[in-house]
C-alpha cells in the first residue's frame, strides 16, 4: 500500500485521479504532482500527470499554462504549446474571481517563455519573460531566464548603436563607479537592470 506522496515502484508518484477516491480530483492534486515531478527534474512523468488534467479540467488556466509548456519541452509541440500557453493567459484575463489572479501572471509568462526558447523563438521569449517583469518586478525565475539568455542592458544612448565608441565609454565609466560603490558597500556587481 503506498501513500499518495509516495513513489510507486516505477519512482512515478500515483495518479492523482486515483489517489482520492471519494473527495473527486481537483486542479490543485494535480498541480502539487506536476510540481514534485519538475523538482525532480522528471518532466515527462508531470506531462503525463497534465495529460490526464487536461482531460479533467480543460479550462483550467493554470494546469493549461503548465500543460503548454511541458508540450513544447517534452512533447516537442512548438506551435501547439505555445497557442495553449496564450490560451491560459487568455483565460486567466477573462476570469473573475475575489483571488488576485495578477499573481499568476508571472509564472504564466514564465511558461509562455519558455515554450518559445524551446521552439527557438528567443525573441518571443525575451518579450514573454519582460511582460511577466511588469507583473513582478522581483520574480527571479523570470530575471534568470533573461541572464541566460545573455541578455544585455539597453545601450546608454539608444539611438546609437551599442558598438559606437560614446556608448561603449560611458558604460564603462558608469560600469566602473558602480563597482567602486558597490565595492564600498559590499555589494556584488553585475546586476539584472
Amino acid at each position: 500500500m503506498t501513500n499518495e506522496n509516495e513513489p510507486t515502484n516505477d519512482g512515478i508518484m500515483d495518479d492523482p485521479a486515483e489517489s482520492r477516491s471519494d473527495a473527486g480530483v481537483k486542479p490543485a492534486d494535480y498541480l502539487r504532482a506536476v510540481k514534485s515531478h519538475l523538482r525532480s527534474g522528471k518532466y515527462k512523468d508531470a506531462f503525463r500527470v497534465l495529460q490526464q488534467a487536461t482531460v479533467m479540467y480543460p479550462d483550467d488556466p493554470v494546469i493549461l499554462s503548465y500543460y503548454g509548456c511541458l508540450q513544447a519541452l517534452v512533447d516537442k509541440k512548438y506551435r501547439s504549446g505555445v497557442d495553449t500557453c496564450k490560451k491560459a493567459i487568455t483565460l486567466l484575463k477573462k476570469k473573475k474571481s475575489s483571488f488576485g489572479e495578477e499573481v499568476l501572471y508571472p509564472v504564466f509568462y514564465l511558461n509562455l517563455g519558455r515554450a518559445y526558447i524551446a521552439a527557438g523563438k528567443k525573441k518571443d521569449a525575451i518579450d514573454a519573460f519582460e511582460k511577466g517583469l511588469q507583473y513582478d518586478y522581483g520574480n527571479n525565475d523570470l530575471k534568470k531566464e533573461l541572464r541566460g539568455m545573455g541578455l544585455r542592458k539597453k545601450p546608454l544612448v539608444p539611438f546609437l548603436a551599442r558598438s559606437n565608441p560614446i556608448n561603449k565609454y560611458i558604460g564603462m565609466l558608469l560600469h566602473s563607479e558602480d563597482s567602486k560603490g558597490d565595492k564600498r558597500k559590499g555589494r556584488r556587481t553585475g546586476s539584472y537592470r
